[in-house]
């Protein structure tokens, strides 16, 4: 008897996520169900194309997921009620916050028979800075717990086990919710090949939005420590300058755009070129990440990497003797951050050490296939939880 095919509905909070870092999951799942996504609307053809090459459905809304808007809130749950009505799936995939929360109560009212929400890190609703953003932290917190509450049905899915650690500290996560733990969304080694990286001229590279949480001070403050000793090292900037509740200071934008410290690239659409010319790549984020994609990505392609100890960013790099993939410094330290980026000048031989195995530990442990057969096992059902 041939298998039925499935209806799998995937929510996310950007379309620019969906090639990025699910294109590959779903053109595997496309191949045994028949799979649509929930996206806010989708500005570029190539990226429409695609999908609907792929046979991918496509439903679009207005969700933006970095501000916060009654409104606008309310009118994405509406419509995601009537493209549920309208689809009928019988697996539910949403991922990130928004999506998360309200696709899983909304889920859930309509009767879903599988729900599979994906928390890709807990960002800023976490860290507990006593910031501004401590109202809306404690909102999201709530709206959380309320959308996974006791439901066996919801299959939740994390990217570390520190966040399931959390949620269950934290009496968000029950444990009559079934969890599971993915190494992040992993990363296409055939796309992302490796490369030696330059050390007569050393660089570094930060890929990130520009908010507060993902170390964009911190990197700036390294880079003119460096550059008082070592003038003809380069830095790059790349990431669009975000209207996250958490963004970067007006000052502090404006210092890096027009002073001679970093060069800010802003956006781009294909980063492989820019860590090509990187020799090392640096993420000093304390926001509370799942697993940074942009360091599998330097991994895969042999850049060594520094990172903080945090959250997610700790699961990137391997200490071990003989392995190390490159250097974990504590939180909001630029001295630090500098000091390790001095290793790598100092030591530039470290820099192709590093990345050789870093590009070994990326095949070894975020090879997206392996990670895309876990979450095809885990949406269809057939995977056992942590909990």
């Amino acid at each position: 008897m041939e298998k039925k095919r499935k209806i799998i509905l995937i929510a996310c909070d950007s379309y620019r996520t969906l090639l990025g870092f699910r294109g590959k999951l779903m053109e595997s799942l496309a191949v045994n169900n028949d799979v649509t996504v929930f996206t806010p609307f989708i500005q570029e053809d190539n990226v429409r194309n695609t999908l609907k090459n792929m046979g991918i459905g496509i439903y679009e809304n207005d969700l933006d997921g970095s501000n916060v808007s009654i409104l606008s809130d309310l009118a994405y749950i509406f419509r995601l009620y009537k493209v549920i009505k309208q689809v009928k799936p019988d697996v539910f995939f949403p991922y990130t916050f928004k999506p998360v929360i309200y696709g899983s109560l909304v889920a859930n009212f309509c009767k879903v028979q599988s729900i599979v929400p994906m928390l890709t890190g807990l960002g800023y609703n976490f860290l507990n800075d006593g910031k501004k953003n401590k109202l809306i932290s404690e909102i999201t917190r709530f709206l959380l717990k309320l959308s996974l509450k006791g439901r066996k049905k919801i299959r939740l899915i994390l990217q570390n086990n520190d966040d399931y650690n959390t949620l269950v500290g934290d009496g968000i996560l029950s444990k009559k919710n079934p969890a599971f733990v993915v190494n992040g969304s992993g990363v296409d080694l055939s796309y992302y090949d490796y490369s030696e990286p330059e050390i007569k001229n050393q660089s570094f590279l930060m890929i990130a939005r520009l908010i507060t949480a993902k170390g964009i001070r911190e990197y700036y403050e390294a880079a003119k420590l460096i550059l008082n000793d070592y003038p003809d090292v380069t830095f790059k900037l790349i990431g669009p300058r975000d209207h996250n509740i958490d963004a970067i200071e007006e000052e502090l934008y404006q210092q890096i755009i027009t002073q001679q410290v970093i060069k800010y690239v802003g956006e781009v659409q294909d980063v492989r070129s820019y860590i090509k010319s990187a020799s090392v790549v640096v993420l000093p984020s304390y926001y509370g990440e799942g697993v940074p994609r942009c360091l599998l990505e330097a991994m895969a392609m042999g850049r060594a990497i520094i990172t903080c100890n945090s959250v997610g960013c700790k699961e990137t790099v391997n200490l071990s003797e003989g392995q190390q993939t490159g250097f974990l410094v504590p939180v909001k330290n630029s001295v630090t951050l500098a000091e390790k980026m001095r290793h790598f000048i100092d030591y530039p031989e470290d820099t192709i050490t590093f990345g050789k195995n870093g590009r070994a530990f990326a095949k070894e442990k975020f090879d997206v296939k392996k990670i895309n057969s876990q979450m095809i096992e885990i949406l269809e059902g057939r995977s056992i939880a942590v909990n």
